[in-house]
C-alpha cells in the first residue's frame, strides 16, 4: 500500500519534532547534602546543542550571590564519598570531565579539562538565569551520564594558588540524564 503525501508529511513533522526534543536536556539541580548528597531542589539547568558548543541555561534560586565555579564532572552521581579518609560532599561525582587526560584546569575553550565551564553568575537575590556556552563540548553525548556541579566560590581557571581554580566546596549537583 503506497504512503500518501499527508502520511509522508506527518512522518516528517514527527521526525523533526523528535530530533528537536533530542537537542536539549534538563538537569534538576539540588543543594549538596553532606549525608545523602541530595538536598533541597534549587531549580534546573537546560543544556542545548548550538553551533558554538553546548549552551547551559540555568533557572536556579537559593544560591549565594556572586560568581561560582561551574563544571561537568566525570561521574553521574552526587552522593558523598571518602577521599584520604575524609567525607567529601558530592565526591562520588569525581573530578572535572577530562576525557583526554590533560590533568590541566585551564578554563573553557582551552586545552585543559573539557568539563571546565564559564563561571555561573548568581544575582543578589540568589537566582541564576544567565546562559553560558561551552565551546569544547559539542553534543549532548559529550555530557550524558555525567554530573553538573556548582562550587562555593569563583574559578580562576588555574591550579595556583589553589587547585582546580579555588572554587572550593561543592554546593549544588545534578545528574545529566538522557
Amino acid at each position: 500500500m503506497p504512503i500518501s503525501i499527508r502520511q509522508t508529511l506527518a512522518l516528517a513533522v514527527f521526525a523533526a519534532a523528535a530530533h528537536a526534543q533530542a537537542a536539549d536536556l534538563t538537569v534538576q539541580m539540588h543543594a549538596v547534602d553532606t549525608t545523602t548528597g541530595k538536598g533541597k531542589a534549587l531549580g534546573s539547568i537546560t543544556i542545548a546543542e548550538s553551533a558554538g558548543g553546548l549552551t547551559f541555561t540555568p533557572s536556579l534560586t537559593g544560591l549565594p550571590p556572586g560568581p561560582h565555579g561551574f563544571h561537568v564532572h566525570m561521574n553521574g552521581r552526587c552522593e558523598p564519598n571518602e577521599q584520604d579518609g575524609k567525607k567529601v560532599p558530592a565526591g562520588a561525582a569525581g573530578g572535572h570531565l577530562d576525557p583526554h587526560g590533560t590533568k590541566a584546569h585551564q578554563g573553557p575553550g582551552k586545552a585543559g579539562h573539557t568539563g571546565d565551564l564559564p563561571a555561573l553568575q548568581v544575582a543578589e537575590d540568589g537566582s541564576a538565569k544567565q546562559p553560558v556556552q561551552a565551546p569544547q563540548l559539542k553534543t549532548l553525548a559529550d555530557v550524558k551520564g555525567r554530573a553538573l556541579m556548582i562550587h562555593a566560590g569563583g574559578d580562576n581557571y588555574a591550579d595556583q594558588p589553589a587547585p582546580l581554580g579555588g572554587g572550593g566546596a561543592r554546593i549544588a549537583c545534578g545528574v545529566i540524564g538522557g
